[in-house]
C-alpha cells in the first residue's frame, strides 16, 4: 500500500465535539469545538481552542470560565447545531431545548441533558493563529448517577458519547480493549491431568 501526502493541516482524528457552555443567567451560551483535549492529569487540566471571531469567545474570555459538556449521540443535532450558529442571534438552549442545571463551582450552567460534564477556570490563553488555546483547570466533574455501579465507579462506555472526524460524527462502538491489556501477563493454563 502506499501513502499519498498532504500538506500540514488538522487531520487528527477522531476528536470529541464537546458542547461548551460559558456566560451565566440570560448571557449563557453554547459553542460546539472538537479542539480540545486534556493537557495533565494532577493538577487535571484541558483545553479549548476559539476562533476570536467568535460570539463565545469573548464570554469565556471576561468570565474566566466554561464548562466542557460531552456529547453523547442522541445529542449529536444539537451539538451540530450549536457549533453552526452564533449565540449572538439565536438562544441555543432554547432553540436546541437544552436544560441549563446550575452548579456551585462555575457560574457557567452544565448542559443537564449531557451526560458528563467538565467544570473549568481559565488559567491561560495562548494565542496561536486562527485560535486562541483557552488552559484550563478542572475543578469538578459532574456525571450522571446512572453511569456508576453500586461501587461508584464511573463507566463512560454507558454514557453513549461521540467523535467527530472530518467533518463527520460518529456514535462510539464496541470497545476493543482496555488501559494496559496488551502488557498483561497471559494467565497459565492449568497443567493437563494425566
Amino acid at each position: 500500500m502506499e501513502k499519498v501526502k498532504f500538506r500540514g493541516g488538522a487531520m487528527l482524528a477522531p476528536t470529541p465535539p464537546v458542547m461548551v457552555t460559558c456566560g451565566e443567567g440570560e448571557t449563557a451560551n453554547i459553542i460546539t469545538v472538537a479542539w480540545c483535549g486534556i493537557l495533565n492529569t494532577v493538577p487535571p487540566k484541558t483545553y479549548i481552542s476559539v476562533r476570536p471571531s467568535r460570539h463565545s469567545y469573548g464570554i469565556i474570555k471576561e468570565h474566566g470560565e466554561f464548562v466542557l459538556n460531552l456529547t453523547p449521540a442522541s445529542l449529536v443535532r444539537a451539538a451540530d447545531y450549536c457549533g453552526t450558529y452564533t449565540g449572538a442571534k439565536v438562544d441555543k438552549f432554547k432553540k436546541c431545548n437544552l436544560t441549563k442545571l446550575q452548579v456551585e463551582d462555575v457560574k457557567a450552567p452544565l448542559i443537564a441533558e449531557a451526560p458528563i460534564s467538565l467544570c473549568c477556570r481559565v488559567t491561560d490563553v495562548v494565542p496561536l493563529g486562527s485560535h486562541d488555546m483557552f488552559m484550563a483547570d478542572i475543578v469538578a466533574v459532574y456525571a450522571n448517577d446512572d453511569l456508576l455501579d453500586d461501587k461508584g465507579k464511573l463507566h463512560m462506555a454507558k454514557a453513549g458519547l461521540c467523535a467527530y472526524a472530518h467533518g463527520e460524527y460518529f456514535a462510539l462502538g464496541k470497545r476493543v480493549g482496555t488501559f494496559g491489556f496488551s502488557a498483561k501477563k497471559k494467565k497459565k493454563a492449568p497443567p493437563k491431568k494425566s
